[in-house]
């Protein structure tokens, strides 16, 4: 009865951000503006980190995974919606709202486990500046990155997996831009108790256990900021963990408010813009934040604006 039900919904139609459609082409001339930017910026600090040897460390090659990371994000979902805010049917498949719902977790988990990898990175270096370089070897960030991504899709395809296994047999309107596990499951012809508790699970093996890697990192690395003698070390100490520190908490602020609540609920408007931020807001600011925070960052880009052949070797 079960494979009954979840043949009969097809497709699923999105309610999207907003109905007017006044509305509807503002924000698809800023969420695109948004998409290009966030492609622009992110492609720049890949090659620039790539072209520039002074900027081949540990701190930077997880850098350039980020934005890689960032990239993938926001196209798991922003095209879509784009083409959504155009067309008056706002509508995808069941198969391809299940590979978007795949993919764009997959990504979401990704770059929590990520922020966890960077943190423990900047302790490291501020902490154990003398273990730094030998700990952390080209061999070990490999893995630790890997390690990020290979957890991170297996998890959402567990998630995945047993979201689909659900039966759907209406409604099919979808209370999101964009196929959100949540959302999702809200449409659901059954109970859904069981996913609410692995959703739960994961959240706090994927989100807060690395949420508090950042937190214990960053205690011990105010700690041994503030026993630094050196004014210009101090500032330089600040300004390298103060952009990871504003790419987090844009980032974190708003997926533990969404995927924390052990109870899930029938997605509100509220829900959806917290969504814009983790999903489209921060991956289109990581660029800027990393930057122009980063002193290192600038030169790197000031020296690749006189010798813009170099990007290209």
């Amino acid at each position: 009865m079960a494979r009954e039900n979840q043949s009969v919904v097809t497709e699923f139609i999105f309610q999207g951000l907003s109905s007017q459609p006044r509305t509807q082409t503002v924000l698809f001339i800023v969420f695109l503006i948004f998409y290009l930017f966030t492609l622009v910026g992110n492609i720049m600090i890949i090659t620039v980190i790539r072209a520039d040897c002074q900027l081949h460390l540990p701190m930077y090659f997880f850098l350039a995974n980020l934005s890689f990371l960032d990239i993938c994000y926001i196209s798991s979902n922003v095209p879509q919606m784009l083409v959504n805010l155009l067309t008056k049917k706002r509508t995808i498949s069941f198969s391809a709202c299940a590979a978007q719902m795949y993919f764009s977790l997959a990504f979401g988990m990704t770059e929590c486990v990520l922020f966890g990898v960077m943190a423990y990175d900047r302790y490291m270096a501020i902490c154990h500046p003398l273990l730094y370089t030998t700990v952390m070897n080209r061999k070990l960030c490999t893995r630790m990155v890997v390690a990020s991504w290979t957890s991170s899709l297996l998890s959402s395809m567990v998630i995945h997996s047993l979201t689909l296994r659900l039966p759907f047999c209406g409604p099919d309107i979808l209370n999101h831009y964009f196929c959100e596990v949540l959302a999702v499951l809200a449409l659901a012809c059954a109970d859904i108790a069981l996913m609410e508790l692995v959703v739960f699970i994961f959240s706090i093996l994927i989100v807060f256990i690395p949420f508090l890697l950042i937190m214990t990192s960053y205690a011990y690395i105010l700690s041994a900021i503030l026993k630094i003698q050196s004014a210009h070390t101090q500032s330089k100490a600040f300004s390298t963990c103060g952009s990871h520190l504003t790419a987090v908490t844009i980032f974190y602020g708003t997926a533990i408010c969404t995927y924390m609540n052990p109870k899930s609920r029938r997605p509100q408007d509220r829900d959806k813009v917290v969504a814009v931020f983790y999903t489209i807001v921060a991956p289109m600011l990581n660029p800027l934040i990393y930057s122009l925070r980063n002193k290192d960052m600038k030169r790197a880009l000031r020296r690749a604006m006189k010798r813009p052949k170099s990007l290209f070797i």
